[in-house]
């Protein structure tokens, strides 16, 4: 009886185990809606740069939008994200591509 158990034990521990495992970290805020300035006059292009948030390692922090300068030909906005590595969850900050 003693046997059973233990074997009993072993087995539930093994399927605990096996549950799936939730997210490393927690899930991005969603954006809220922003009003757009009308741009400051200025003698370069520049371009919005949407509010977004930005993870400071133990929460996320919202950052306004604000208009800036166009550098190169970036035009394409990319929100901050969770990309999974080798090495876990590593957090790729808000960005221009």
């Amino acid at each position: 009886m003693r046997l059973s158990a233990g074997l009993a034990l072993l087995c539930l521990l093994m399927l605990g185990a096996c549950a799936p495992v939730g997210s490393p970290h927690p899930p991005v805020p969603p954006v809220p809606p922003e009003n757009v300035p009308a741009p400051p006059r200025s003698h370069t292009t520049l371009i919005w740069q949407p509010g977004h948030y930005d993870w400071d390692g133990l929460e996320y922090r919202w950052e306004h939008g604000r208009w800036v300068e166009r550098a190169g030909r970036s035009a394409l906005w990319q929100d901050g994200y969770w990309r999974d590595t080798p090495r876990g969850s590593e957090w790729v900050p808000a960005h221009w591509i």
